[in-house]
């Protein structure tokens, strides 16, 4: 693969209102890509079964173990560019198979007999990369192929120990990976595939330069894959930056689907009677499973401590816990023993808690691209789901704003909801 020097650029963008150019072609996507919508591609070709990828038998093995029986849309268009070796950006909605096309492509390229890292990929938080690095192991599972998450919170040394070990793919978090590198526990040079995970939500974190610092350390040849669920301007500077000649898999914004999910809002004078109207919700909610959106941590603590005080069962997660009771929160709450979990925008991306049914926005999100994060909790791979959102007079405004930027409508939820969910 030639190397443009243009790639290795050392002008860091700065965050740039130039998206892409208004005169590129939309395409009608081919049958299979209907879940996406619009498509602005530069890729037209669609497998629509993974028997027709020429995938490694043991590879194929873990796919239908782990529950695949068809490629989602964006897995149809992107694991075989990604499998040639292509640069590829890819934009899909959260939970229409982002993680398993990029997981695939690495198994499908990586030699399980070398006990050298040959794939490196960065995600936006600790609960993500565990994440990955579940659906990694599970998918190579036949392969035999070791993953290890580099995360925050967890021992250096123990860290380090594991990578001088050998593994075969690092999932991590930018600081953590970038820190391994430079203790030289982590070595670059075996390194031919580079992932970006949820690039947009790691560039709103700050992540740029440390992004940046590990991109330095890798060979001139590394392919790239870009993942996001939404495209700004500061992450299609960044792949400008990254990535040669790339494939392009871009959902237009406006046509980000939220189908399969009922959307409905409570309207709510004041901010004090949130609390009243979601303890008269709770025996509905508790029917499967829910998830609430606070925006602050603060917010978190409080609903929860008022919630125990009156005898309602619910759990609370967020960045200020330490890394050991996220997992355990997590834990309780993916084997279904905790039903109700209180959290931020932490939890808003990438964590597939499969029972989830019911979304509740206790406070609509400060950022409208997030709302889809959230409530796509609720329906993934097609699952139905409901998500509630409580709206006071001060937020009728940013309502109107979320039904229009995503082309949708929220209606005022019915008295029957407990039989929607």
């Amino acid at each position: 693969m030639s190397y443009s020097p243009e790639r290795r650029s050392e002008d860091w963008p700065e965050d740039s209102k130039n998206g892409p150019s208004k005169d590129q072609p939309n395409y009608d996507g081919p049958p299979g890509m209907d879940p996406e919508g619009a498509l602005d591609t530069n890729w037209h070709q669609v497998v629509e079964s993974f028997d027709d990828m020429n995938l490694k038998e043991e590879l194929l093995r873990g796919i239908y173990a782990y529950g695949f029986e068809k490629p989602s849309a964006i897995q149809q268009r992107a694991i075989m560019p990604c499998i040639q070796g292509r640069d590829v950006i890819a934009q899909a909605q959260s939970g229409t198979g982002k993680t398993a096309t990029f997981s695939i492509s690495i198994l499908q390229q990586i030699d399980t007999s070398v006990r050298e890292c040959q794939a490196l990929i960065l995600a936006p938080t600790r609960e993500l990369a565990q994440q990955i690095q579940k659906v990694v192991i599970a998918l190579g599972d036949h392969l035999n192929a070791k993953c290890h998450a580099c995360i925050g919170g967890t021992n250096v040394r123990e860290d380090a120990r594991q990578l001088e070990s050998g593994v075969h793919v690092v999932v991590g978090t930018p600081g953590r990976v970038y820190d391994m590198i430079t203790r030289r526990a982590l070595r670059t040079n075996t390194i031919k595939l580079f992932v970006l995970d949820e690039a947009d939500e790691m560039l709103s974190r700050g992540f740029k330069d440390q992004i940046h610092d590990v991109f330095k350390m890798l060979s001139a040849d590394v392919q790239v894959i870009l993942l996001s669920a939404t495209m700004p301007d500061d992450v299609l500077e960044v792949s400008r930056c990254f990535m040669r000649d790339p494939v392009r898999i871009l959902v237009q914004k406006e046509e980000l689907t939220l189908e399969g999910i009922k959307q409905f809002y409570i309207a709510i004078e004041l901010e004090e009677w949130k609390l009243d109207t979601l303890c008269d919700l709770y025996d509905t909610l508790s029917i499967a499973q829910a998830v609430i959106f606070c925006n602050t941590r603060r917010k978190v603590d409080w609903l929860t401590e008022s919630m125990h005080g009156r005898d309602f069962t619910v759990s609370a997660m967020h960045g200020d816990m330490d890394q050991r009771e996220r997992e355990v929160i997590m834990r309780q709450f993916r084997t279904g023993s905790s039903r109700v979990l209180i959290t931020t925008d932490l939890l808003a991306r990438g964590i597939d808690v499969q029972q989830v049914s019911c979304v509740i926005n206790y406070d609509l999100p400060t950022n409208r691209e997030n709302y889809i994060h959230r409530i796509g909790r609720g329906g993934r791979f097609g699952r139905k789901g409901i998500a509630i959102n409580f709206v006071t007079e001060a937020d009728r405004r940013a309502l109107k704003d979320i039904e229009e930027f995503y082309h949708t409508s929220i209606s005022e939820m019915p008295s029957d909801v407990a039989n929607l969910i």
